[in-house]
C-alpha cells in the first residue's frame, strides 16, 4: 500500500446502553490498523450496541461491528484499498478482492444492513454511500441524525476537530 504517513480523521465509538448513547474517541492507531479499531471495540463490553465509526482522510469511511464469531464490516469505497492499508484490510477480511486500478467507479463493499437493528435499513445507508459530493464526517453524521446520537455524536467531532 502507498499510504505510510499518519492518517488523518477520527475513529468514534458508539455504545446504547440503558437506552442512552454515549460516544468516545478511539486510540488514533484505529485509523491505521483495523484489528486495533477491533480490539478496541470489543473491550467496551456493553450490553447494548457497541459499533466504531471511522473517516479516513476526507476519502472514505468504515463502520464496525463486532459480533459473535467476527466482525460486521462496511467500507463506504472499496477502491480506497488500493492506497489505505486499512480499507484493504476490510477487504482482506470480507475476502474481497480489491478492484483494479483502472476502475474509477465507487462503490461500498461488506454489511449494508450493519445498522438495521438500530434503525438505519440498509437501502437507507446506500443512499448515504452515494452521496459522493459529502464528505465521510458528513455522512456519518446523517447516519448519527437517522439513528438518534446525533447530539452526543456532534459533541464529540467539536473536541476531536477543535
Amino acid at each position: 500500500m502507498t499510504q505510510q504517513e499518519p492518517v488523518n480523521g477520527f475513529a468514534v465509538a458508539v455504545v446504547r446502553e440503558d437506552g442512552r448513547w454515549r460516544c468516545s474517541r478511539m486510540d488514533s492507531s484505529a485509523l491505521s490498523e483495523l484489528d486495533a479499531a477491533i480490539t478496541e471495540l470489543r473491550q467496551l463490553r456493553s450490553t447494548g450496541a457497541v459499533f466504531g465509526l471511522l473517516a479516513v482522510d476526507d476519502e472514505f469511511f468504515i463502520i464496525l461491528r463486532p459480533v459473535p464469531g467476527g466482525v460486521a464490516l462496511l467500507l463506504s469505497d472499496a477502491a480506497a484499498a488500493l492506497d489505505y492499508d486499512i480499507a484493504a484490510d476490510v477487504l482482506d477480511l470480507l475476502r474481497v478482492d480489491p478492484p483494479d486500478e483502472e476502475d474509477n467507479e465507487l462503490w461500498p463493499e461488506g454489511d449494508l444492513g450493519v445498522l438495521t437493528d438500530l434503525g438505519m435499513p440498509a437501502h437507507e445507508l446506500q443512499i448515504i454511500v452515494d452521496e459522493v459530493d459529502l464528505y465521510p464526517d458528513e455522512q456519518l453524521q446523517m447516519i448519527a441524525q437517522r439513528i438518534g446520537f446525533i447530539d452526543e455524536f456532534t459533541k464529540l467531532l467539536d473536541t476531536i476537530q477543535a
